[in-house]
């Protein structure tokens, strides 16, 4: 059996899945948003998923908010700030007395769609996650590029690429300035939208012209943004996550505008919504071992 807990900024959510794939037993509870407070529920969580499966995984995956720090080996650039310098990776081994392997969200989620998802059999996989924040996950071969500085993927922290005159850069939760997640995430377009992506979709199918405007400008900082991605990595396929993957007018408008600034004359790249949803991050995150490591 793999178990994957998903450790989000509101909710933890365990599964346990079988060697097909398929989740036997899931459970997700409220994150009670302070560190000793969310390592106890965590460790109550898995603890009652495998009663309930009367089965005890070899390991467990983690999917997280931010990264470990190669230098420190504690937890950094989560949005949820209280993780931040945190040992949490020891912190768990020891509650759950078991080897832990911890990725980021995004991380997890790309892999998830990768081997049996939206983008299975593909050998370059970017995984897009556009939802309360903005991120991405780079997976080759079914298997997770963090890269040497941990970071592979931080696709939410670069800047908008070829910014216009009425798109001047606000300043992140990261400190930064002009993150993609100012302006990709729900919570980014909501702020210079006025309005939730879910609403803007309902009312552009209406036949609200200033809706359709609205989508129309995400549709096109998307597609500038994963030109950089395409002429970096060159991936067969980018999955959608997050609230605004929602969106289903958003995928062939991307499509149609990003050859425009591809530094190529053909796409081949595929641009799709995920297929397992919410249930790409602990599904990512039961993958994290092999096979081996959890027989």
């Amino acid at each position: 059996m793999r178990l994957g807990v998903d450790f989000g900024g509101t909710k933890i959510e365990a599964a346990l899945l079988d060697s097909t794939g398929e989740i036997q037993v899931r459970e997700r509870v409220p994150n009670p948003g302070s560190y000793e407070a969310a390592v106890r529920a965590v460790a109550d969580l898995t603890a009652r998923i495998e009663a309930q499966a009367g089965a005890r995984a070899a390991a467990v995956g983690f999917a997280v908010p931010g990264s470990l720090s190669p230098a420190t080996g504690l937890m950094r650039n989560a949005n949820s700030v209280w993780l931040n310098g945190k040992p949490f990776v020891q912190d768990l081994q020891a509650v759950l007395a078991r080897p832990v392997r911890l990725e980021n969200d995004a991380n997890c989620f790309a892999l998830s769609e990768a081997i049996d998802g939206a983008a299975a059999g593909a050998r370059v996989v970017f995984g897009v996650i556009m939802g309360t924040g903005c991120g991405g996950g780079v997976v080759v071969d079914r298997k997770v590029v963090t890269g040497a500085n941990g970071i592979a993927g931080e696709w939410g922290h670069t800047p908008l690429p070829w910014p216009r005159a009425d798109e001047a850069p606000v300043r992140d939760w990261c400190g930064r300035m002009g993150c993609l997640e100012q302006w990709l995430s729900g919570t980014g377009f909501k702020r210079w939208a006025g309005m939730s992506a879910r609403e803007a979709d309902e009312k552009a199918q209406a036949g609200d012209a200033h809706a359709r405007v609205q989508l129309d400008l995400l549709a096109d900082r998307v597609a500038r943004s994963l030109a950089i991605v395409i002429d970096i990595l060159d991936p067969d396929v980018i999955v959608f996550g997050g609230g605004v993957s929602n969106v289903e007018s958003l995928y062939p408008s991307v499509r149609g505008k990003l050859l425009a600034h591809i530094f190529s004359d053909v796409l081949h790249t595929k641009v799709v919504k995920n297929q397992h949803g919410d249930s790409s991050g602990v599904r990512g995150a039961a993958w994290l071992f092999t096979a081996e490591e959890v027989a």
